[in-house]
Parts: structure tokens; C-alpha cells; sequence
């Protein structure tokens, strides 16, 4: 009768002595962990790379007020703005900020917002013209940048943002030779989303597959706020690679059928698709989950 937390804690104690055997060296720390949101919000990937720090900080209240004709539309169409403080980069190199700003572009963004603080303290960016003395103080406070640091910015839709910081977080970090090949950063990744929505299909549709069981205090959602619904599911991350994943699967009759229904199925496509699975339930199916490998990787 597992849930996640046991599953979680026996897969710590695998990975931890996998890698002692293999190795030779012994992880005595315990696996950090982050929800998804956390992840996706704080280093634009939800299988991060924590070898290095270079986190994600969002200035979408701060550049909602400038006069700078790019953020302000972002923002009064509920985008979002947010940057990544480079420290000790204000000596980028203008091939080194083109190739960044080439990357944004190929990662979806429409350009790439900078600023740098000369090591004497003169910002050297074109947003100095749209941010008054006191607004651009309170950026660069936000951001923690001091003199020598390279500020980055990235405005367009929450997805776009988190994809393009998220990959230029990762470039930079090439840039600065951080990602230690010597480094090992284990991560569990936790509260995935249920549904994502399908631009194509124009609907919710089961982020990993409709068997993984929600958070029992996320089940009133399913179709009032399908967005808001939280799966048990959860993955291993290891210096930025997503080793497996696992999540706890629906054993209840009454939430299987709810999840088929609030993913638009009627009542005979899961009797016919599904009644197999539906109807075995009523006779005790124990709670349930595990874990897979991604071998391939």
C-alpha cells in the first residue's frame, strides 16, 4: 500500500548505492526536490541542472511600469518578464552577446533584452533610456547585480520565457565552463501537471497518461480548473538528464472514471476502451505505483 513518499525514499537509497558501486564515491547529502512549477519557474527546465546555480528571477511588476515599448506590451497582454544575473559577465564580448541573442532567437524568443554593470559601476544597456534612475535601481537590485555582473532578459509568454531562459541558462553555463564533468547533482522533480492543454486538439489532454493518480485535495478540479490539478508523478534528474520517472496510479473506480470523463471521454468509449480496467477496480485494487528507467538515456 505505497505512496509517494515511500516510493521516494526507497529510489534515493537505490540511486545512492547504484552510484556508490559504479563510482566509488558516496552521496551523504539527500536529494534535493522540486515541484514542477519551482523547476520550470526557477530554471526554465523541469529537469535542471544543479550543478550550477544561474536561477531565473521574475521583474514582470518591475518592467510593467518602464516606458520601454517591449515589455510594457508583454505585460498588458499577461506575459511575463523575467532575467537571469550572469555574475561577473559585464566582459561579454559583442560576438559573445550576439551568439546569445542568435540563441534566444532560435529558442523562440523575439530578441534579447541586456544590461551591464561596467566594473566601475556605469550600466551600459539600452533599456537606461526607458527606466528612470530609481526604476532601474530596483532592477538591479531584483537581480542581486553588482558591478562586473551581466543581466539578461527574456519578455513574451510564460512558455517562451521559461524555454528561452531556460536554454540560455544553460549556454551561459557552457560560456563559464560550470557544468563540472566531475560534479554530480541528483534531483527528484515532483507535482508534475495532470493536463496540459493542446493547441492543436484545443483541449486538455494527460500530460504523462490518464492512469496517474491527482492529489486527493486536487480531484475538485478536474473540470472546473483542469490546469490547477496536480499529478503523483515524479522523475530523477541527474546533472540536467531525466534518468526515469514514476508516479503513483489511480486504484479507485470513482477517480479513473472522473480522469476519462474530464479528458472528454463519454460513458461507452470507457466502457468500451476501458471496462476491463474500470470494472476490476470495484473488487480492492490496492494503492499502487513505481518507478522506470530511461534506459535509452
Amino acid at each position: 500500500f505505497v505512496d509517494q513518499e515511500d516510493i521516494l525514499v526507497h529510489l534515493e537509497k537505490m540511486f545512492k548505492h547504484i552510484f556508490k558501486v559504479y563510482t566509488g564515491q558516496d552521496i551523504s547529502d539527500p536529494f534535493p526536490r522540486l515541484t514542477w512549477h519551482e523547476a520550470m519557474d526557477r530554471y526554465g527546465s523541469d529537469k535542471p541542472d544543479l550543478r550550477f546555480q544561474l536561477p531565473i528571477i521574475d521583474v514582470t511588476d518591475l518592467a510593467a511600469g518602464c516606458s520601454f515599448s517591449v515589455f510594457r506590451s508583454v505585460c498588458d497582454k499577461g506575459g511575463v518578464v523575467r532575467a537571469i544575473n550572469a555574475k561577473g559577465c559585464a566582459n561579454f564580448t559583442r560576438t559573445q552577446i550576439e551568439t546569445l541573442t542568435e540563441n534566444a532567437l532560435s529558442y523562440g524568443a523575439k530578441g534579447m533584452a541586456w544590461i551591464a554593470v561596467r566594473p566601475d559601476g556605469e550600466i551600459y544597456s539600452i533599456l537606461t533610456k526607458y527606466f528612470t534612475e530609481e526604476e532601474m535601481r530596483a532592477l538591479l537590485d531584483r537581480m542581486g547585480a553588482v558591478p562586473g555582473d551581466f543581466v539578461l532578459f527574456s519578455a513574451d509568454t510564460l512558455a517562451t520565457v521559461r524555454r528561452t531562459l531556460g536554454n540560455l541558462r544553460l549556454d551561459v553555463a557552457d560560456i563559464l565552463g560550470l557544468r563540472d564533468k566531475e560534479k554530480f547533482s541528483f534531483l527528484f522533480v515532483t507535482d508534475f501537471p495532470q493536463f496540459e492543454y493542446s493547441e492543436e486538439e484545443k483541449r486538455f489532454v494527460s500530460t504523462h497518461h490518464p492512469f496517474t493518480m491527482p492529489y486527493p485535495e486536487d480531484v475538485q478540479y478536474l473540470f472546473t480548473d483542469p490546469g490547477r490539478v496536480r499529478a503523483q508523478a515524479y522523475d530523477v534528474v541527474l546533472n540536467g538528464i531525466e534518468l526515469g520517472s514514476g508516479s503513483i496510479r489511480i486504484h479507485r473506480q470513482d477517480v479513473q472514471e472522473k480522469m476519462f470523463a474530464a479528458l472528454g471521454f463519454s460513458g461507452e468509449e470507457i466502457e468500451n476502451r476501458f471496462g476491463f480496467m474500470v470494472n476490476a477496480f470495484q473488487y480492492g485494487t490496492p494503492p499502487h505505483g513505481g518507478f522506470a528507467f530511461g534506459l535509452d538515456r
